[in-house]
């Protein structure tokens, strides 16, 4: 694990990157980027690390350095991922016009959306899809589980631009019905997010989808899905 520290004009603060290289990393090579948001829960939690390692070395995906971000708390954390949060478009702006290339400078890249993963947990996730369709040029690909979805976001979905250019991983477990959000809400996540699977799909983009059977708002669910979602996205 290596930490990165960026000085965001965007944001007025320092953020650290944490990222995870194969352990055959070689500057020889190139490198898939793949910005993990909720980036310690991820590593702790999904067990990324552990996983990059198994799947690097059977060879089953391609080469990707993962690059995890985190958040101070729960309330940094919703001014950042919501939709609406206060500093959402300065964090968005960030990702693209400082972290991007940054990485880009640091590692053997291939310099295209299309080697561009964003990757995210709820609010994480839908902060992943929304910089995707704000920026399709920059970041092509997407992995949300479970995001969070209102009509902010099945709007953003209909009115995007080059929907056709995205590709996402996307799945929902069935008992995600009552989830307790950090404003206090419990909200149904099934719903709006089997709304947003179709408005994806009619939008010309590319939409892996599966429902979790059973599956609930946890990391439980989240890091048995995680091994199908990096098979699917770095597929050689």
């Amino acid at each position: 694990m290596i930490d990165k520290e960026i000085d965001s004009s965007y944001l007025n603060e320092t953020m650290t990157l944490k990222l995870y290289q194969p352990e055959s990393f070689s500057p020889l090579y190139k490198y898939h980027i793949c910005i993990v948001h909720d980036g310690n829960d991820y590593y702790q939690l999904g067990r990324l690390a552990t996983l990059s390692d198994k799947l690097h070395g059977s060879g089953e995906i391609a080469n990707t350095v993962f690059v995890g971000i985190h958040y101070k708390d729960k309330f940094d954390r919703r001014k950042k991922y919501h939709p609406n949060g206060e500093q959402n478009q300065d964090y968005i702006r960030f990702l693209v016009h400082e972290a991007v290339p940054f990485l880009d400078d640091l590692l053997p890249t291939y310099h295209m959306g299309q080697s561009r993963t964003l990757m995210g947990d709820s609010l994480a996730g839908t902060l992943a899809l929304m910089t995707a369709i704000k920026y399709p040029n920059t970041f092509s690909n997407v992995i949300m589980q479970s995001p969070y979805v209102d009509e902010t976001v099945i709007e953003s979905v209909k009115q995007g631009k080059r929907m056709d250019s995205i590709d996402i991983y996307h799945t929902i477990g069935t008992a995600e019905t009552a989830v307790e959000t950090t404003d206090g809400k419990t909200l149904d996540f099934v719903g709006p997010n089997r709304k947003l699977a179709n408005a994806l799909t009619y939008s010309g983009a590319s939409c892996h989808y599966h429902e979790l059977e059973s599956g609930e708002h946890t990391w439980k669910y989240w890091q048995k899905d995680l091994n199908r979602a990096l098979m699917t996205m770095f597929d050689k």
